[in-house]
């Protein structure tokens, strides 16, 4: 079975028949909240806690096909990414944004053409001190995310591959 390269025609059941000696399959604990329920691309990390201002950064770049992975510690105590950070990830090519965390602005991230993961909601902004890490390996829901690897995400969860699969 050939896969379409186009974000609607990802299945990350089909790409688990065929590759799963080859995935990381990460544990079901994220909803789903940006308005395409289908997403994949190359990823980018950042390590937070709180702080968002380095999330800002990565998604101020623009991009072709890429993910960026937010591992915010899963604290559930701000939000790390709302409508205005989205946007941005959307103007600048951005396929999609996972976040080991929380978002704000739910009603409007759902109506913006990109996928967003993240543990809950929360309508407190985080702060912006700065602080945080990039471009490294981060770890979270059973699964090391890789700068440089590929994260494929729709209605059935999310996998990791160290190669291009679409």
């Amino acid at each position: 079975m050939t896969i379409a390269p186009h974000p609607s025609s990802i299945a990350t059941a089909d790409l688990c028949d065929a590759h799963a000696d080859n995935l990381q399959i990460a544990r079901p604990e994220f909803k789903s909240y940006g308005g395409q329920q289908q997403f994949g691309g190359r990823i980018c990390t950042v390590q937070v806690f709180k702080d968002n201002v380095l999330v800002r950064r990565q998604l101020e770049q623009v991009v072709q096909d890429a993910v960026l992975v937010v591992d915010g510690g899963a604290s559930l105590e701000c939000a790390l990414v709302g409508d205005i950070l989205a946007g941005m990830a959307v103007r600048n090519g951005w396929r999609g944004i996972v976040v080991n965390g929380c978002i704000r602005d739910a009603a409007a991230i759902a109506a913006l053409p990109i996928g967003i993961r993240a543990l809950n909601t929360h309508p407190l902004k985080s702060a912006k001190q700065g602080t945080g890490r990039e471009n490294l390996p981060v770890t979270f829901a059973g699964v090391t995310f890789r700068p440089g690897e590929y994260l494929y995400a729709d209605a059935d969860g999310m996998v990791v591959s160290a190669q291009p699969l679409l």
